[in-house]
């Protein structure tokens, strides 16, 4: 964590509250169910069948979780109409909302938006499919781009998945500087370590059963915005590889 100093007589500097979403705000990931939900479940796993290979070579150490991601979204997301995964992401939102999020998360957010802090969540999910999320809770979103060509999406991203020092570079291409906050920050899983690293007040697995959060270390390094942070999970579990896991290890 970063412990930044303010010079004596100077204002308050404001408090820019970071919050995962998947994992940390919600009880397990929400992409892949939000898939399963907009094509139905024979369409789904006829689509999952063409990941077996990539997943394997994913699980054989061949194939990183980015080109596994862009892989998933190609798989599902090439030629979709963007309105209609917009009309699917706000119906998923609503029907899901009950038993994906967690209270405790909720009540964070709120006690954020009241303390007068800007809120935004900070997710390797796409943007579009998290945007409902977002509006429900009243806070900003920052989240993996899709790109879009004329109203249909190619299955391509836009730019890198929003995950480890990319977390920290898009909050600082949206905000700024992040020295001109006070970073409170809540992260779940390795794709998060950036993110806690960067702030003053860094929440680990802060919304989780206390038997699943181990501890946070933070290392010291040259670029204070995106410093190594290393998980003691003090047998909170090893996370595997698979796609399909609670955390989702920030995919």
């Amino acid at each position: 964590m970063i412990e930044q100093i303010d010079s004596p007589g100077a204002p308050p500097r404001p408090v820019l509250a970071v919050f995962d979403f998947d994992g940390t705000l919600t009880r397990h990931d929400s992409f892949v169910p939000f898939l399963k939900f907009a094509f139905g479940k024979r369409e789904f796993n006829r689509r999952l069948l063409r990941l077996a290979l990539p997943s394997l070579r994913f699980v054989a150490r061949r194939m990183s979780r980015d080109e596994l991601k862009a892989q998933l979204i190609r798989t599902f997301l090439s030629g979709v109409k963007l309105e209609w995964l917009q009309q699917h992401a706000a119906s998923y939102c609503a029907q899901a909302w009950p038993r994906l999020m967690r209270p405790s998360g909720l009540l964070a957010i709120e006690a954020e938006l009241k303390s007068g802090a800007v809120v935004t969540l900070c997710s390797a999910s796409p943007a579009l499919v998290l945007q409902p999320f977002a509006d429900r809770l009243g806070v900003k979103l920052i989240g993996t781009e899709l790109e879009v060509v004329d109203g249909v999406l190619t299955g391509h991203i836009t730019g890198n998945n929003c995950r480890c020092e990319n977390k920290v570079l898009r909050l600082e291409a949206v905000y700024g500087s992040l020295l001109q906050f006070r970073i409170r920050a809540w992260g779940d899983t390795r794709g998060d370590h950036e993110l806690l690293a960067a702030a003053e007040d860094a929440h680990w697995r802060h919304f989780h059963p206390t038997w699943r959060r181990g501890r946070l270390r933070v290392s010291k390094a040259s670029n204070p915005g995106v410093r190594d942070a290393h998980t003691d999970l003090h047998g909170a579990g090893k996370p595997d590889r698979s796609m399909n896991t609670d955390d989702q290890q920030g995919a």
